[in-house]
């Protein structure tokens, strides 16, 4: 029996109740779990999901810490926790300055940040127990932090040869431990039109070459020429170079993408870089997300 990974699913307007049904479809095929990102309202996602599930590990992956009252957030996941009886998951990061900006929201420090955070809302009293906090991770400091202050931790878009450092910054008794999280977000474009599933990905993908963090990141990674030809094409205002600068290797070691048994076996290889819970992202060459939920289903 392969080991199953776990799906993202978003909170799309016009298809919320569909969404829903999704999940539910998730739990009777044996999936362990969705995880939901921060488009649309990921925690009211989830509330509905715990709802309309008995088995399934629901979590955000993740919600940026900005966007609410710190008693707010306590208020809501205390209410989540308690409704999915321990099968909830609360997944936090700092987001990206981009991103907040358009929000009128100055982001601080993130390592600063993230910690008053987590005693901020462990402190919040008369709102229950509060779920596990896994933390966004990229660089080895969050992953330090993870490991000292969350639950786990939650990659998006990680490089699958960078795992074995990333992870390396944890103990043997976290990584051994069932109750520390460890999973990626894996954009997979699941296609026998090789070429096309590549497009699809590298469109996914190439909006997060734009991040500071994310180039910072993937350089790390072993990535310098690429980055470096990113940063060229962003000063020139080169959107074709910036996509064109990104190689099959960086898309290969950040997505998956192919036949449905290449993509089986993508997905064994995350597990075997250590990574828990390899949670799939999935886009489709020939329709939107429920066209590309309906190529997952049919991979098992």
């Amino acid at each position: 029996m392969p080991q199953l990974p776990a799906m993202s699913l978003a909170a799309v307007p016009g298809r919320r109740k569909a969404t829903i049904e999704i999940a539910k479809e998730v739990e009777k095929r044996g999936f362990p779990g969705v995880y939901c990102p921060s488009l649309g309202d990921s925690l009211s996602l989830c509330q509905a999901i715990a709802s309309a599930t008995n088995s399934l590990e629901i979590g955000t992956s993740i919600t940026p810490i900005y966007t609410r009252n710190v008693v707010d957030f306590a208020q809501s996941v205390g209410f989540i926790n308690e409704l999915a009886d321990g099968r909830f998951r609360f997944g936090v990061g700092v987001s990206h300055a981009p991103a907040m900006e358009r929000f009128g929201i100055k982001a601080g420090k993130p390592l600063g940040d993230m910690r008053r955070f987590v005693e901020e809302l462990k402190a919040v009293p008369r709102v229950g127990e509060m779920p596990p906090i896994v933390l966004a991770t990229l660089r080895d400091k969050m992953i330090g932090l993870a490991q000292e202050i969350g639950d786990g931790m939650v990659f998006a878009n990680g490089a699958r040869s960078r795992m074995g450092h990333s992870l390396g910054v944890l103990s043997d008794s976290t990584k051994q431990s069932d109750n520390f999280f460890i999973g990626n977000m894996i954009p997979t474009c699941i296609s026998d039109d090789e070429e096309a599933a590549k497009a699809v990905n590298r469109r996914t993908l190439t909006g997060y070459a734009y991040l500071p963090n994310y180039r910072n990141y993937w350089r790390d990674a072993g990535y310098e020429e690429e980055m470096a030809g990113v940063e060229t094409a962003i000063a020139a205002g080169d959107k074709e170079g910036v996509v064109k600068a990104l190689s099959d290797k960086w898309l290969a070691d950040t997505t998956l993408f192919g036949s449905a048994s290449k993509v089986r076996e993508g997905i064994e290889a995350w597990f075997d870089a250590g990574v828990k819970t390899p949670i799939i992202v999935p886009s489709s060459a020939v329709g939107n997300q429920l066209n590309a939920i309906e190529e997952f289903f049919a991979l098992w």
